[in-house]
Order: structure tokens, then C-alpha cells, then sequence
């Protein structure tokens, strides 16, 4: 555990800064834009790219491309070379090609993603700016590929730092959007569209550029290479189908959920698609600090090892992997589900934002707290089929995905209050995600011969039992200040600030007495680096 460790460290740094300098630009975009119709339609057209990128490139490149360059690596003769050349010249051309057909058909897909209740004039703002981001796909992608070599020969800094950049350019477009531009979608003009979208854009191409200066300084030269028989692609392709497949199938439950949150949004303003991606984006903070940085150490060895027949190591690192992540995971779910409020109101209540959108986007956050230990459970499970180079049984899944959150969506849709159809859509998020993981435990055990399920739910056991008395502290911490004030950015921050770092602190404490031997690492390895 301890060679994960120190990879998952160095990633969690730079994606704790990546994620909370998100985190400044999440809090000044609503600001400028705010979460009615202009935020709504700049939400709806930001999430379209990540689609299609999603349904060509992000799913394989942890399905596929990381498990099949390591075997590249070990079987070729040039180290796997030439394999990644074809792999990236490949990628440049597929995505440039998408990206310049989205935005040919920018109006189509965002009819496709939108309700049908939106007017012309907000399909039309949202169309715009979608045409602005589209191009983000190539320059995105052709960086993934790049981070996804880089992660095969163990250098995981760039990747996780690159974002950096790219939140730092956001951020200055945004200072000058608020400066010069409007919240009022019926006043908004082609020149302040033009700034959102192609400054958004921007820090995408500052992000792709440093990752591909990482990799030619990783060793790795760029040779436009066409030929595909007899390199492996046949491989990869193959692998390819069932993971267009799942990401596919699981766009489908995003479609509905979009959908049904833009038209929740229509009939009531402020509790929309913007309240629903702003929570989402806070929720997969915890998430992308530690479990992706595990995720992203994991894989490349579990790979390694079930290439090698050494499935008893393979399980040990697995089990390793989910109480190191379940050790931040854990407590950071049930403060989210205390403190939601708290955090969205110091994130969100400024500009053209007001506190009691902040506060409706923190009981969403809410719920998505409680979904945080399922979801972060399930997509390291996903790497055990991957690992293997099974695609085939995650598409199956992505079937159940659709099912599950889709009936339930549609539920919450039809029969809640329109004030409460996103709270309603983040639950059917977390049964759904209970269901999959549960579900994917049971076929991954399976496949590998084991997970080691009584030694992880003995670690839970004793990380719930440090965990519940540190969220109890926090809650008291957040009813006696509600008790002296009423909700404001100032009193949002004291409560976090003593409520969380109270909570924080008793956890450690519990989980160190409890014997948490996780923690005690995490512990460890922080003070040995301050102690440097």
C-alpha cells in the first residue's frame, strides 16, 4: 500500500489544488452568470463536449488504452513505441474530425439535450456556445491520450497539474465577463458569448499544451504512423465496442437527467440544470482528490499483474486500494451531507447569485454526499474488469445504470413539486449507484476469485465508527450557529471552518485510536513531509 501512497500523494496534490482553484472558478462563473436562463443554457452547452468526449475517447482510455499500452509495452520489441505513435496519430485524427461535426450540428445536439419548453432565443444562446466549446474535444482528448501514456510509465504529476492552468485562464475570462458582460439572457450579445465560449476553450488548449510537453519530455516522440494491421489496435478495437457501448448506454440516463433538470429549471427558476451540475462538480471534489489519484496508480499495476497470472496480489491491491480511498471518502460523505448548505453558500452567494439559490444547490449537494462512498466504490470495481480487459460486463451494467436512474428520475419528475425535481434526480442518482455497486461486487468477486470483502468491511466499520460522531459534531456546530444567525457567506464560513475542521479533527483522532491503519498512514506521510 505504501508504492500507492506515494503515487496517490503526489496526484492528490495537484489535483486538490486543481480541484480547489475549480472550485474558485465554479463560485465566479455562477457569479457572473447565475443559475437562471443564461446559466442554464452556458451549463447545458459546457456539458456537451464532455459527452461526446466521454462516448469516444475518456471511458476507453481507462477501459482500454492504459491496460492494452501496457501489454504493448511489455510484448513489442521497441517498448511499445511505435504502438503508442498510431495510438495518438489515431486519436488526433478521429477527434479533430468530431470536433469540426459538432459544431456543424451544434443545433441539433442541443435540441436533443434540452427541454422542450426552453424558447428559441435560449436554444439559440445555448447553440452559440456550444459552437465555442465543441472544438474543446480535440485539444481535451488529444491531452487524455497524452496523460493516459504518461500514466503507463508512472508520471502522474502533469496530469493531475495541467487543469491548473486551465481553471487560471477560466478564471481571468471570467473576472473580465463580469466586468463587461450580463446575467440576463435577453441582453446578452455575440461579444460577451464569444468571451465565455472561447475563453473557456482557451484553457482547454493551455491544459493540452503542457501535457504534451510532459510527454516529450517523458521520452516519448510524436511520428505520424497510419498502418493498423498486425499492431494491436485490432486489440484495442475490439475492447473498444463494449466500452462505446457502456459509455453510450450511460449518456442515455444523462440525457434523461438532463433533461428533466432543464425543464425543471423552466418552470422554476434557480432550481434547474445549473443547481444540478454546480452540486455535481462540488460532489466529485473528495472523489477526484483521492479516489481518482488511487484509481489512476491502481490500474496500470493491477494490469500488470493479471497479465503476469498474479491474481493474489491483484486482489491485494484492490483491497488496498478501496480503504485507502474509503478512509477520506467515508468522512467526507457525511460532512457533504451535514455541511452542503454551508459550503454552497460560501461558494455561492455573490453576484448575480442569491443565498437561497445557494442554499437549494447544498441540499442537492446533500444527497449527493450520501452517494459519494457507492459511486467511488463502483468506479473502483469497474477496474477489476478493465484490468482484465473486460469491457464487455461494465456495458451490461451501464444497462442497469439506465434502468434504474431513468425509472427513477422519470418518478421524481412527475410526481414532485417542481422546486424539488433536482433533490429528487441526485436520489435516484444514489439508489442507483447503491444498485451498481452492489451489483458489480458480486461479478468482480467472481472474476478475480475474491475482493476481500471481510477485511474491507472491517476497515469501514471502524472508519464509520471514527466518522459518525465527527459529522454529529459538525451538525450541533451548524444548529448553534443557525440558532445566533441566519445563513450568510460569513456565518457559512465559521461554520466550516469550525464545524469542519472540528469534525476533521475528531475523525483523525477516532480513526487513530480505532486502529485505522489508513489514516495512520495518510498521517504519516503528511507529517513526514512537513517535517522535510
Amino acid at each position: 500500500m505504501s508504492r500507492m501512497l506515494r503515487a496517490s500523494a503526489i496526484m492528490a496534490a495537484g489535483t486538490m489544488v486543481s480541484r480547489l482553484t475549480g472550485f474558485v472558478r465554479t463560485a465566479m462563473l455562477a457569479a457572473a452568470i447565475g443559475t437562471l436562463a443564461l446559466g442554464d443554457a452556458y451549463n447545458a452547452a459546457y456539458q456537451i463536449p464532455y459527452i461526446l468526449l466521454d462516448l469516444l475517447l475518456q471511458g476507453i482510455l481507462s477501459a482500454v488504452v492504459v491496460p492494452v499500452i501496457v501489454r504493448a509495452q511489455k510484448r513489442d520489441p521497441d517498448g511499445g513505441q511505435a504502438f503508442e505513435q498510431r495510438l495518438m496519430t489515431l486519436g488526433v485524427v478521429v477527434l479533430s474530425a468530431v470536433a469540426v461535426i459538432g459544431v456543424l450540428l451544434a443545433r441539433p445536439i442541443m435540441e436533443l439535450y434540452t427541454a422542450s419548453n426552453w424558447s428559441e432565443h435560449k436554444v439559440a444562446v445555448a447553440t452559440t456556445l456550444a459552437q465555442y466549446l465543441l472544438p474543446q474535444i480535440a485539444f481535451f482528448g488529444v491531452g487524455s491520450l497524452a496523460g493516459a501514456i504518461l500514466n503507463t510509465r508512472d508520471r502522474f504529476a502533469a496530469p493531475m497539474w495541467a487543469p491548473v492552468l486551465n481553471n487560471i485562464v477560466v478564471m481571468g475570462v471570467l473576472a473580465a465577463y463580469y466586468a463587461v458582460g450580463t446575467s440576463d439572457i435577453e441582453k446578452v450579445t455575440e461579444r460577451d458569448l464569444t468571451l465565455l465560449g472561447l475563453g473557456t476553450t482557451a484553457g482547454i488548449v493551455a491544459q493540452a499544451l503542457v501535457l504534451i510537453v510532459a510527454l516529450h519530455r517523458a521520452g516519448f516522440r510524436f511520428r505520424p504512423r497510419f498502418g493498423v494491421r498486425n499492431t494491436g489496435l485490432g486489440e484495442a478495437a475490439r475492447a473498444a465496442v463494449w466500452t462505446f457501448a457502456f459509455v453510450g448506454i450511460n449518456q442515455i440516463a444523462l440525457l434523461i437527467t438532463t433533461k428533466l433538470s432543464t425543464g425543471a429549471g423552466a418552470r422554476a427558476p434557480g432550481a434547474g440544470n445549473s443547481a444540478w451540475a454546480y452540486a455535481f462538480q462540488l460532489f466529485q471534489l473528495p472523489y477526484g482528490i483521492i479516489a481518482v489519484s488511487v484509481i489512476t496508480a491502481m490500474l496500470p499495476r493491477m494490469s500488470r499483474l493479471v497479465a503476469d497470472g498474479d491474481l493474489a496480489t491483484a486482489r491485494e491491491e484492490f483491497s488496498s486500494g478501496v480503504r485507502l480511498v474509503s478512509s477520506v471518502i467515508v468522512p467526507a460523505g457525511l460532512l457533504l451531507m451535514v455541511l452542503g448548505p454551508a459550503v454552497t453558500t460560501l461558494i455561492f452567494s455573490w453576484g448575480h447569485m442569491t443565498t437561497t439559490d445557494a442554499i437549494y444547490i447544498g441540499h442537492v449537494l446533500q444527497v449527493f454526499g450520501v452517494a459519494l462512498m457507492p459511486f467511488s466504490v463502483f468506479q473502483l470495481l469497474l477496474r477489476v474488469f478493465y484490468s482484465f480487459g473486460d469491457t464487455r460486463t461494465p456495458a451490461i451494467m451501464a444497462g442497469v445504470n439506465v434502468v434504474v436512474n431513468a425509472s427513477l428520475s422519470l418518478v421524481a419528475y412527475f410526481t414532485l413539486p417542481d422546486r424539488y425535481v433536482v433533490i429528487g434526480l441526485a436520489f435516484a442518482y444514489l439508489i442507483t449507484y447503491v444498485v451498481l455497486c452492489g451489483v458489480a461486487w458480486v461479478l468482480a468477486s467472481r472474476k478475480i476469485g475474491g475482493l476481500g470483502g471481510r477485511e474491507i468491511v472491517a476497515g469501514l466499520g471502524r472508519m464509520y465508527a471514527a466518522a459518525i460522531p465527527a459529522a454529529a459534531l459538525a451538525l450541533a456546530i451548524l444548529w448553534l450557529a443557525r440558532e445566533i444567525t441566519p445563513i450568510t457567506a460569513a456565518s457559512s464560513a465559521v461554520v466550516l471552518v469550525v464545524g469542519g475542521g472540528a469534525g476533521l479533527l475528531l475523525y483523525m483522532l477516532a480513526a487513530h485510536r480505532l486502529r485505522v491503519p489508513e489514516v495512520r498512514s495518510i498521517i504519516g506521510l503528511v507529517a513526514s513531509r512537513v517535517g522535510r
